[in-house]
C-alpha cells in the first residue's frame, strides 16, 4: 500500500480554537483566536477540491465573537452578551463560497440546529418563543416544531480512548504514556494517536498503518507540552482531519 500525504495543510498565524463542517456542501470553517492581540477570525476550505473560500475574517467585534454553527454553506457566528460570561447575543451569517455577509441581527440569539435549519429566539422577549430562519436571509419561515425540526448530526467520527493492552502492539511504535491511545479502526486503516515522555516531556504522536503494521503516516502533533491533549484527530467522508501544534489543519484522503 502507498504511503500517505496531506491532502489540505493549512497554516495559521494563531490557535486554531474551533473546528465545524457543513456536511451538504463539504467545507471545513474555522475559528482561529489571536489572544495576544484579542483579535479572532475566520477560514473556510472546501474539502472536495482543498480551495480556501476565505480567510482572516475578521468582524466589527474583534474578540467577542465565534462560531455558532454552520448550514447549507453558511457560517454563523454569534457574539457575547458580556466579556465575563457565556451568554451568546446575536447573529450574523456569512457565506463561505462568497465570504459575503448576508445578515446580521443583534437581537436574535441561537437555540439549536435541525435538519431544517436554525432555530432561534428574540433574546428581547419573554417567554422564549423559538422560530425555524432561513440561514441565507435571517427571516423566519414559521415556528418551531419540534417533530418536524430535528436535530442535525454531522458525519464525524471521532476515535474511541483505550488502554494501551486494547492494541494491538504492531501499532504502538511508541510506548504510550498513562497507557492511553486514541484508535480508530477505519476500512484498511488503523488510526492511531498517543502521548510519550522523552526526556522529561511530553510529545504526541499521530500515526496511519495498514493492516500488516506498516507506517503509511507519521506526524509531530505537539512536542513539549507539560499535559495529555484532547482527541487528536476526526474522520469525515473518507477524510482524517487533524491540527498541528493548534497552528495548522492537516487533511489526508484515505
Amino acid at each position: 500500500m502507498n504511503r500517505l500525504f496531506p491532502f489540505i495543510y493549512k497554516n495559521y498565524h494563531a490557535p486554531i480554537w474551533r473546528m465545524e463542517i457543513d456536511d451538504s456542501t463539504q467545507t471545513l470553517f474555522l475559528e482561529i483566536r489571536d489572544h495576544a492581540n484579542k483579535q479572532v477570525s475566520f477560514s473556510a476550505i472546501s474539502l472536495k477540491t482543498g480551495e480556501v473560500y476565505f480567510e482572516n475574517l475578521t468582524t466589527p467585534e474583534r474578540w467577542l465573537t465565534g462560531i455558532e454553527a454552520v448550514y447549507n454553506g453558511v457560517l454563523l457566528l454569534h457574539n457575547y452578551q458580556s466579556e465575563t460570561g457565556p451568554v451568546h447575543k446575536g447573529l450574523t451569517a456569512i457565506e463561505a463560497a462568497s465570504a459575503l455577509n448576508l445578515w446580521s441581527n443583534f437581537t436574535l440569539a441561537f437555540d439549536q440546529l435541525t435538519v431544517n435549519g436554525p432555530v432561534v429566539y428574540n433574546s428581547q422577549l419573554q417567554p422564549k418563543r423559538l422560530n425555524l430562519i432561513d440561514i441565507k436571509t435571517g427571516g423566519i419561515v414559521r415556528p418551531y416544531e419540534p417533530v418536524l425540526d430535528t436535530p442535525l448530526y454531522n458525519l464525524i467520527v471521532s476515535p474511541e480512548i483505550l488502554a494501551a493492552g486494547q492494541v494491538d502492539s504492531k501499532y504502538l511504535p511508541l510506548q504510550p504514556h498513562a497507557n492511553m491511545v486514541h484508535y480508530i479502526s477505519y476500512n484498511s486503516f488503523r488510526i492511531v494517536s498517543l502521548h510519550t515522555l522523552l526526556q522529561e516531556q511530553l510529545t504526541q504522536h499521530l500515526y496511519i498503518f495498514d493492516q500488516s503494521g506498516s507506517v503509511l503516516y507519521h506526524d509531530l502533533l505537539n512536542a513539549a507540552i507539560t499535559k495529555l491533549q484532547p482527541e487528536a484527530f476526526v474522520l469525515h467522508n473518507n477524510q482524517l482531519i487533524y491540527l498541528k501544534d493548534r497552528l495548522a489543519v492537516i487533511v489526508l484522503n484515505l
